[in-house]
């Protein structure tokens, strides 16, 4: 039997999952991971799965990767995306497709493990579609000081424009930001995301795509 988004949306047991972890990241400082955050996520693996080739079923399987890779925080951070792919094996592994269903698991695990080796495009995809959300609306705190206190804040409250653009011509995938400079320097945004759009840079090569960065309309990598 297969697996589709629209059945992992509406599972009960996904829902508690992603609010328990909503409140915990809110209480513990964290920038939003909830329900704007994984539709985003899902959207763009299925975005990025259709254009760097993968099949139809493939691109099904990177939504959902990316809809479930955060539903494990409410049990700890620091190791969530391994709590998220064990919870996926709980909830679907014995009724669905083994494969598929641990190519799943797999996704999840790698999306916050940089230094773990990609060994699937599905991994691949999720890590892009899930590190390139930086986003105002991933702001928790509420107030102008509130917000200039974190510095994960200033930079994600500074971007008042993202978008992720996959070029097969270019063979390319590039994230192109609008960042207010006035409220925050570029450099932070660097200081914080370094080790993110590295990792976008691996996952892009596994593909064997490249991978921009691009601020402010000057491309930066």
């Amino acid at each position: 039997m297969q697996l589709k988004l629209k059945k992992v949306v509406n599972d009960p047991r996904i829902v508690e999952f992603i609010k328990q972890s909503d409140k915990v990241l809110e209480v513990e400082g964290y920038t939003e991971h909830g329900l704007r955050h994984i539709g985003l996520v899902a959207t763009r693996a299925r975005y990025i799965a259709r254009k760097v080739g993968l099949t139809k079923r493939e691109q099904e399987l990177a939504a959902i990767a990316g809809y479930t890779h955060d539903i494990g925080n409410f049990l700890g951070r620091t190791q969530h995306h391994y709590w998220s792919a064990l919870l996926f094996s709980q909830l679907y592994l014995e009724k669905y497709n083994h494969h598929e269903i641990i190519a799943i698991m797999q996704a999840i695990a790698n999306h916050d493990k940089d230094e773990m080796k990609l060994s699937s495009a599905l991994s691949a995809v999720v890590v892009i579609a899930d590190k390139s959300d930086v986003n105002r609306e991933r702001v928790l705190v509420k107030g102008i000081k509130n917000v200039q206190q974190d510095i994960h804040d200033r930079v994600n409250y500074a971007t008042t424009e993202s978008k992720l653009v996959v070029s097969t011509k270019k063979k390319e995938i590039k994230l192109a930001l609008k960042i207010d400079s006035e409220f925050v320097p570029i450099m932070e945004y660097f200081e914080i995301f370094t080790d993110r759009m590295s990792y976008c840079r691996k996952a892009a090569a596994f593909l064997g795509f490249k991978f921009a960065l691009e601020i402010n309309k000057v491309k930066l990598l």
